[in-house]
């Protein structure tokens, strides 16, 4: 039989349809949600729950992003899935560092899907953002890295290449970029994006620095380009984190 005939054939006998929700309420490192042609939640897991500050899921069920997370962070997130409903494109692999309702901050990649309908026609999306962990600084993969790691966090300010770093690394690109997958979870280009990224949103959060000075600062050529990836991966303005987090102060 092949991959489709099992599916249907199991599928077909399920008392409920399978949306994976209870698999996903056993992982609390990761957001998994299913949404509507509008938008709204219909499936969620027990992490969006907590991030969301609510009590159950009943809470969230047919309601949009803007309603769920306060704004401007809601309208963007909003947006995004707007953009994956209309278009039908996927987003995968994006680096976002996400701001939660107890004001505490992470760094995930989220990924989204468009659902097709029986038509064609996109008719949802489903959704994961997985929380990145901490790696663990021992080991060989760590020890081939570890100068090139040295490197990007004390010289971010500066034009940085993948292929300096693996000769810093003593590797070549390709095995470089195979270990920083390995030990942190994302590509050599975004650690260099996060490295760039926390020090630009602590001298937004503890600093009056103009932002047109933190942006060359943290290695971005002008602030334009800097508030262009900045607003990519925290879906808000430098401008309007400072003003989120300060609130929250």
């Amino acid at each position: 039989m092949t991959a489709v005939e099992l599916q249907t054939e199991l599928f077909g006998q399920l008392g409920r349809p399978f949306t994976g929700e209870a698999i996903f309420d056993c992982l609390a490192d990761v957001v998994f949600f299913i949404k509507n042609a509008r938008g709204e939640y219909v499936v969620v897991n027990q992490t969006v729950v907590e991030r969301c500050g609510r009590r159950d899921k009943a809470e969230i069920i047919g309601r949009t992003a803007d309603e769920m997370y306060p704004s401007p962070l809601g309208r963007s997130y909003r947006a995004q899935d707007e953009r994956v409903l209309r278009t039908g494109q996927p987003i995968l692999n994006q680096l976002e560092l996400q701001i939660y309702a107890s004001g505490e901050m992470g760094w995930c990649l989220t990924h989204k899907l468009p659902l097709a309908g029986r038509e064609g026609r996109v008719i949802g999306l489903v959704g994961i953002s997985k929380d990145l962990q901490a790696p663990k600084e021992a080991g060989e993969d760590y020890a081939h890295v570890a100068e090139a790691v040295r490197h990007i966090q004390d010289h971010f300010d500066q034009a940085l290449k993948v292929q300096d770093l693996a000769a810093l690394a003593g590797l070549s690109p390709y095995q470089f970029e195979q270990r920083m997958r390995r030990i942190f979870q994302i590509t050599a280009g975004q650690f260099i994006q996060k490295v760039r990224m926390d020090a630009a949103v602590h001298r937004l959060r503890e600093t009056d620095d103009p932002i047109s000075q933190i942006a060359l600062d943290c290695g971005y050529s002008d602030q334009s380009a800097f508030t262009r990836q900045f607003r990519q991966t925290v879906r808000l303005s430098p401008a309007q984190y400072r003003r989120t987090v300060r609130s929250k102060s």
